[in-house]
C-alpha cells in the first residue's frame, strides 16, 4: 500500500467539498428556478385590506368541496342556508405547491352550485388556488390541497 501524502490529503479535501459545493450550487439553481416563491405581489399593500376583505369573506358564508375523479376536477360551493351572494366569476389555479412548470388555469362549467372542468392530473400533491367574486363584488379566496392518487 502507498504511502498518503499531503497531496493525497489535498485532493481528498478539494474533491469532498468540490463535490458539496456543485450539489449546493445545483440545488440552490432549482430552488430559485421552479418556485416563484410569490404568493402576492407586494405583501404590504395586501395587508392593508386582509382583515377587512376576511371579515367580508366570512360573512359570505360560503364553503368549498374540492372534488377529483375520471380526470374532472369539481368545485362545490355551499352557500349556507342564506344562499344571497351568487358566483359571478371564478378563476382557480390548479398547480404542484413547490414548483409552477406544471401550472394550469382549467376552464370550467357549471351546473348548480357545482363547477367541473377536465383536468389531467398527474398523481401525487397538488394545491388549488380558487379566486371567486360574489355578485355583490366580495373576494373569495382560498387555497386546497389535492392529494391524486392514482
Amino acid at each position: 500500500m502507498a504511502e498518503i501524502t499531503g497531496r493525497h490529503v489535498l485532493a481528498g479535501f478539494v474533491g469532498a467539498f468540490g463535490i458539496i459545493i456543485a450539489v449546493n450550487v445545483v440545488m440552490a439553481y432549482q430552488a430559485v428556478h421552479t418556485f416563484p416563491g410569490l404568493e402576492v405581489e407586494n405583501g404590504y399593500v395586501e395587508s392593508q385590506t386582509f382583515d377587512r376583505d376576511q371579515k367580508a369573506q366570512k360573512a359570505l358564508g360560503w364553503g368549498l368541496k374540492l372534488g377529483y375523479a375520471g380526470k374532472v376536477l369539481s368545485l362545490g360551493f355551499d352557500r349556507g342556508e342564506d344562499p344571497i351572494a351568487d358566483v359571478a366569476s371564478l378563476d382557480v389555479l390548479v398547480g404542484r405547491p413547490t414548483e409552477a412548470r406544471e401550472d394550469k388555469h382549467p376552464v370550467f362549467s357549471r351546473n348548480g352550485d357545482v363547477f367541473s372542468a377536465p383536468l389531467d392530473l398527474h398523481k401525487g400533491k397538488w394545491m388549488v388556488v380558487v379566486q371567486a367574486r360574489a355578485t355583490d363584488g366580495t373576494r373569495f379566496r382560498q387555497r386546497l390541497s389535492l392529494n391524486v392518487t392514482n
